[in-house]
Order: structure tokens, then sequence, then C-alpha cells
């Protein structure tokens, strides 16, 4: 496939509230410190919408609009990849137990916040953009599933990309059959063409497993990519913020892995 050039990037999760702030970490130069992930309203929503945005949006939004002012695009005009290996799990949770007693009463809104196209929904419908969006899950590859998905559409398209990647916790009992310990998000805004202000350039191709996935440097930065299936992203990002060049793998399926070759700009 051709090379994606990386434009922006959003980050947030434990310990790692921004990409400017992640930076050090990323590059050896601090070491990583877990702290609870912080979300705030979007404030692309309108009021009611913003006070309703569940975790999901909040997470997915953040770190979209974070890669977006990096690069300083026009988001009306991006198609859109959003990847998450479980979507909204807290309306899920309460459509079960509303499921779970006599006469159950389902409320639209939940349930239209719990499709797994919600949040990809909200940020279209918030930067008015008529683009083309895909929402896509793989479980545990997911993040490496929607990067390739990216790839190929870029491929086809030839234009600039947004792939939002986000998972959060589920509440018991779901967490207890599916532990995610924390909120993780990632955004990468890519673009076709490279530019003066590009991150690093990207080639993807799917390979055999072989010798497993990459693993982060940092102890710390490895847990979190082992428990957060969005945060297999991590060894990526710290070839970007080392402006290195790097051949990664990441996990895909149980018999294909996405191999990332990373190069500075």
């Amino acid at each position: 496939m051709n090379p994606l050039y990386v434009e922006g990037i959003g980050l947030l999760g434990p310990g790692l509230p921004d990409w400017a702030t992640a930076q050090a970490v990323l590059r050896g130069e601090a070491a990583h410190a877990f702290a609870p992930t912080q979300l705030v309203p979007p404030a692309r929503l309108p009021p009611a919408e913003r006070r309703r945005a569940g975790p999901v949006m909040r997470l997915a939004m953040a770190v979209a609009d974070a890669a977006i002012a990096q690069a300083g695009s026009d988001p009306s005009t991006l198609a859109t990849v959003f990847t998450s290996s479980g979507g909204e799990g807290a309306n899920c949770h309460s459509l079960c137990e509303a499921l779970a007693v006599p006469n159950p009463l389902i409320s639209p809104t939940r349930f239209t916040n719990s499709v797994h196209n919600a949040a990809a929904g909200y940020w279209h419908i918030a930067v008015a953009s008529r683009a083309s969006s895909t929402s896509l899950c793989a479980h545990d590859g997911s993040f490496a599933a929607g990067l390739l998905e990216a790839a190929a559409t870029q491929q086809a398209e030839a234009r600039p990309l947004l792939l939002v990647a986000y998972d959060l916790p589920y509440p018991e009992p779901l967490n207890s059959k599916r532990p995610i310990p924390e909120n993780f998000g990632v955004a990468l805004l890519l673009a076709p063409e490279r530019s003066a202000a590009s991150l690093g350039q990207l080639r993807v191709r799917p390979v055999a497993p072989d010798g497993g996935p990459s693993a982060c440097a940092d102890a710390s930065l490895e847990s979190l990519r082992c428990a957060i299936p969005a945060a297999a992203a991590l060894p990526l990002l710290e070839a970007l913020a080392r402006q290195s060049s790097a051949t990664l793998r990441l996990h895909y399926l149980d018999d294909l892995a996405l191999q990332v070759e990373v190069a500075p700009c």
C-alpha cells in the first residue's frame, strides 16, 4: 500500500493526558505514572447533547478534536474510521437491566447510544460532515483492524482521513467477563502526501504473527498495551514520539498480524 503520513495525534489514557505531555514518557525520558483518565464533556456538542454525552462520546471526541487541532484540518471534510473492541458498554448494560425485568421499558435514547457507530454518528453530526465513515470491531485486534481499514480507504480515495480508536471499562457483571481496567483513546489524522508538518510515515501490511506483537519499552506502558485493546497503539506512538525508524507488529487476528513500518519525516 502507499504510505500514510501522520499529520496529527490525539491521545488520552491513564497517566497520558495528551500527546504533548505523553511524549517524554513515550521517548523514555520520564517514567509512566498511572493516573485515572479524566473525561470532559465534548465542547463541539450543543449544551443538551453535551450533558447527555456518555464516556464513549467524551473519550472518542476528545482525541479526535486533539488530532484535528494539531493538524489544523477542517473536520467537516474528513472521512473517518472509528474502531473499538466493545463500544458503548454502559448503555448496553442499562438495556440488559431493562430487559431483565417484567414489562421492560426501553429508552429510545439508550438504544440509539448503544449502537457501535454512535461515537462516529455524534462526531459527524457535530462537525457537519457528510464524508464516508466506517465503524468496526475486531476484539483485541481492533486497533490494527482500524489502521488497516484506514490504509485501504486512503489507498482507494487518496484523501486525508481520521482514525479514532477507543476502549472503556464495562460495568459489572460484564467487566468480570471482559475486564478493561481504564479508558484509553487515540486518534491519528492520516494524509496521502507528506507535508511540512508531517510527524511520521507509516506503511502497513498483513503478515504472519511470527514472534508476537511488538512490546513497549516502559513496563507500565506495556501493562496498558496488554490490558486495553486500543492501547495496542502504544508501540507505534513510541516510535513517532522518538522520531525513529521501526518495524512493528500489531496483534490483529489469531493467524495474522499487522506489520507497521514507521519512518520519521
